[in-house]
């Protein structure tokens, strides 16, 4: 294999470090941030948790947690090789959401010591951020860790990935002037992306979702679901379709792909004309945009080479940043939906078949999402007293 050399020269040495918030030039300054002045903040903040949200970088500050055993499209490459991937995640948090991030890679992908591992580092930290960790034990993970803990426990590849899909789709629907409930959605991956896709799709008010995994449609008659799937199976495909993804697709008005696999064109050819194409596995999306025009009105993938880039950055950042600011205890559908909803706000200003989600790279987003995930945060109450 070759590589590019430029690319290796700008991950040397890493891409984070770390720095001080306060100055040491005197030993005024030293008995101030270490001891003995430090003393009194350790005693108050033992006499009153909640003081570590003001008095550390608790309120500014999440773990990137991952088992390195499902790394962007590379698979199981485990944690040392994740590390690059959750360096380049902290960034984001830093740059989009102003987010301090802090990789931690486990060498473990047994699902009780990932649990205990992050209980036991939680004190350190305003949020967890889980990433890049398999199905279905991302889904046990993430609900353990959440009922567990008050801080808020997010795992970006189920949620980050849904609430930007339905943002897009929100913008999709009205350039094709149809309405978000009238539309016959397939969802092509039953993986965490694709589990955590059509619940999002169903709370945001598409009514007719239909799950495909490797061995066909999701439906309550297989007797082959693991219990995440076979839960999928009660709240989807509300007509009963069997078969595989070209029975799926019959009909269908948008395919939404996060399987990494392909989908064959004779399959897209039974969809509904004038409908939406998301094609968002990385490097190569299910189907190849070109491809996509030919049948459906809007194609998004997960490229930044194509238009519409869906994008996960449209959502982390600024989610955790509204987390922190209203001292969230969890992220709830609400919070979600709200992000969702003010994701798809900032591009319609611009909207256009070609323009459906804002770019990745956009100011306005991250703070637009964090305004209403915190002001949600307090109304519903998952908040920790200041």
């Amino acid at each position: 294999m070759t590589y590019d050399t430029s690319i290796f020269q700008a991950h040397r040495g890493g891409k984070l470090a770390t720095r001080s918030t306060v100055a040491l030039a005197s030993r005024e300054d030293l008995s101030i941030a270490y001891t003995p002045g430090v003393a009194q903040v350790c005693e108050a903040i033992a006499a009153d948790p909640a003081l570590a949200d003001t008095y550390t970088w608790v309120g500014h500050t999440v773990a990137v947690v991952t088992d390195g055993s499902a790394v962007l499209g590379l698979g199981n490459i485990g944690p040392r090789a994740a590390l690059p991937v959750m360096e380049g995640k902290a960034v984001l948090f830093k740059q989009f959401g102003d987010v301090d991030a802090v990789p931690i890679c486990l060498n473990t992908q047994d699902t009780e010591e990932i649990i205990a591992a992050v209980t036991a580092l939680a004190p350190s930290f305003g949020g967890i951020n889980l990433e890049d960790i398999s199905a279905p034990r991302c889904f046990e993970i993430e609900r353990r860790l959440d009922a567990a803990l008050d801080i808020p426990v997010f795992h970006d590849d189920q949620h980050g990935t849904a609430i930007v899909v339905l943002a897009a789709l929100r913008n999709a629907a009205q350039v094709l002037d149809r309405k978000i409930e009238d539309l016959r959605v397939v969802v092509s991956g039953a993986g965490a992306a694709g589990n955590a896709v059509a619940r999002m799709l169903l709370t945001g008010g598409v009514t007719d979702v239909i799950v495909v995994d490797s061995r066909g449609v999701i439906h309550a008659g297989r007797t082959d679901l693991h219990p995440e799937k076979a839960s999928l199976a009660a709240a989807t495909n509300p007509r009963g379709i069997t078969g595989d993804i070209t029975a799926a697709l019959r009909g269908a008005d948008v395919l939404v792909g996060v399987s990494g696999g392909t989908v064959a064109e004779h399959a897209l050819a039974g969809m509904a004309p004038g409908g939406a194409i998301f094609a968002l596995a990385n490097p190569n999306p299910e189907v190849h945009p070109t491809v996509a025009a030919r049948y459906a009105a809007v194609v998004a993938t997960g490229r930044s080479d194509f238009p519409n880039q869906i994008n996960n950055v449209l959502a982390f950042p600024g989610i955790f940043r509204g987390a922190l600011e209203a001292r969230a205890t969890r992220v709830t559908d609400g919070m979600k939906l709200a992000a969702a909803d003010a994701i798809a706000a900032v591009a319609a200003e611009d909207l256009s078949i070609d323009a459906i989600v804002p770019s990745a790279l956009d100011p306005r987003v991250a703070p637009a999402v964090a305004s209403v995930v915190a002001e949600v945060a307090r109304q519903e109450g998952v908040t920790r007293a200041a």
